[in-house]
């Protein structure tokens, strides 16, 4: 009988050990039609320190007029000569199953000529989905990452950062929820990245946990969607479903990436990446071209003149190529290593790894950003 809960015990540690090593649902898959929803609205931001939109931008002063005129003060916004106000367009993401008095962050852009929102007040300003119905209505002092500091007289300026943008968390509130998906008996999960090998572990991973032995749950219908039936079990708790299925983990399947920045001479690559038999030699040649002026003096009291001369020499220097031996099956952390040491710089190293990869030697795709 010890013999038999011990062996239990030493099961259920191994199958938890393989679990913790993949990756949760959650992190590659989402629900279909759980999704966020953009928002956007043009608001006014009023008490800036004359640094707001000029007269020849029109539109801050009539949305100005039209909010005064809803408030039962009528001016003509042709009379109208202010500079602490500016016309921005306020944006936001509105999170699935956002209740309504839910507090959102927004982002607030100058699209006029303000020169900096410092210190200003959003007021009410309606934030609007793609179907044109407003869902969440947003107010309150802004919050810039830059500054702009003026001298006496405004010669002189310095700028910090980006002073025309600005945010407010937690500056707009949710109003109407969005449209949610009523739970069914199915769902579907939507990979991030489309890939049949993870899509066919996902399958196999949620038939072996909620119906062992029994009739198949879920099917891949592609490689980048998963359909899944909800569990009798399950058929009145599509939540707890959903939050136990996210939690379940998964060995995702991905392709070998090495990725190069040219610009700053970066490389990232993977640590398994794969390189075939290959012989690489890689030298430099050097060649300097060098000029300099001398001047050519007329002997004394002759009638020549003095003339400039360009001097110029040139230098070629070719370094003996040198060669690096890797065993098979080495992998490109390997060959970036072994490159390193023989004092290869980034520059040469990207361009050994280009020239592998158009050779076929490269189990990898490259990415140059």
């Amino acid at each position: 009988m010890k013999k038999i809960c011990t062996f239990t015990l030493f099961v259920a540690l191994l199958s938890g050990a393989s679990e913790g090593t993949g990756t949760r649902l959650k992190e590659i898959t989402s629900i279909e039609g759980v999704r966020d929803n953009q928002l956007i609205g043009s608001g006014l931001v009023v008490g800036l320190n004359r640094t707001g939109d000029k007269a020849q931008t029109l539109f801050p002063l009539q949305e100005l007029a039209n909010m005064l005129r809803r408030m039962g003060l009528i001016v003509n916004p042709t009379v109208i000569a202010v500079r602490n106000i500016a016309s921005v367009i306020v944006t936001a993401t509105l999170p699935p199953f956002a209740q309504p008095g839910t507090h959102i962050d927004i982002t607030a852009g100058a699209i006029g000529d303000a020169t900096s929102l410092q210190g200003g007040l959003l007021l009410l300003t309606p934030l609007k989905a793609a179907d044109g119905q407003t869902y969440a209505v947003a107010q309150g002092s802004l919050v810039l990452g830059g500054y702009t500091a003026t001298a006496a007289g405004g010669k002189n300026t310095e700028t910090v950062n980006h002073p025309t943008v600005g945010r407010i968390p937690g500056g707009a509130i949710v109003e109407k929820g969005p449209p949610s998906v009523e739970p069914t008996a199915k769902l579907k999960l939507q990979l991030s990245e489309a890939d049949f090998s993870t899509a066919a572990r996902i399958v196999d991973v949620l038939n072996r946990h909620f119906a062992p032995g029994a009739e198949p749950i879920a099917h891949a219908e592609s490689a980048a969607a998963v359909e899944v039936t909800i569990p009798e079990a399950y058929a009145s708790r599509p939540v707890e479903f959903v939050a136990e299925l996210e939690n379940l983990t998964v060995e995702r399947d991905r392709r070998e990436k090495v990725i190069i920045n040219e610009k700053t001479g970066t490389i990232v690559l993977g640590k398994d990446v794969r390189i075939t038999p290959v012989s690489i030699l890689h030298g430099s040649l050097t060649v300097e071209v060098r000029t300099t002026l001398e001047a050519s003096q007329p002997a004394p009291l002759s009638s020549g003149q003095t003339v400039v001369v360009p001097q110029t020499k040139v230098n070629a220097k070719e370094e003996q190529a040198k060669n690096v031996t890797l065993e098979k099956g080495a992998t490109v952390e390997q060959l970036v290593r072994a490159l390193q040491g023989i004092g290869s710089t980034p520059r040469d190293i990207i361009t050994i790894l280009e020239s592998m990869r158009s050779a076929g030697a490269l189990d990898a795709d490259i990415e140059v950003l």
